[in-house]
């Protein structure tokens, strides 16, 4: 039986914002996940072409606006990086789940 191996993602974003707090850059503007030693995001967009920034030390939980935090200047997160990804921190459960699908 093959183990599933869980995916850790970084940001990749179309700007970015200085923190003097923390005395480093943070992503802004559209995040979108990004794999670490991939040339492109989760949704298949990329990286160069769409002159997006990596940011490798921001994981991809810590970028969404419901976290707080880093994810101040997040104007839009790719729904369909977030649909891969996941909306929540590793590990989370789906909000819902079907059960008895037939009457």
């Amino acid at each position: 039986m093959a183990k599933s191996r869980s995916r850790r993602y970084a940001v990749a974003a179309s700007s970015r914002w200085w923190s003097d707090e923390d005395a480093r850059w943070f992503p802004a503007g559209e995040v979108h996940a990004w794999e670490a030693g991939m040339n492109q995001t989760v949704c298949g967009l990329s990286l160069h072409r769409s002159e997006l920034t990596r940011f490798a030390g921001v994981q991809w939980a810590d970028a969404l606006p419901e976290s707080g935090g880093t994810a101040d200047a997040v104007r839009r997160v790719c729904p369909r990086c977030a649909s891969a990804a996941g909306r929540g921190a590793p590990g989370t459960r789906r909000a819902w789940r079907r059960t008895n699908a037939r009457p």
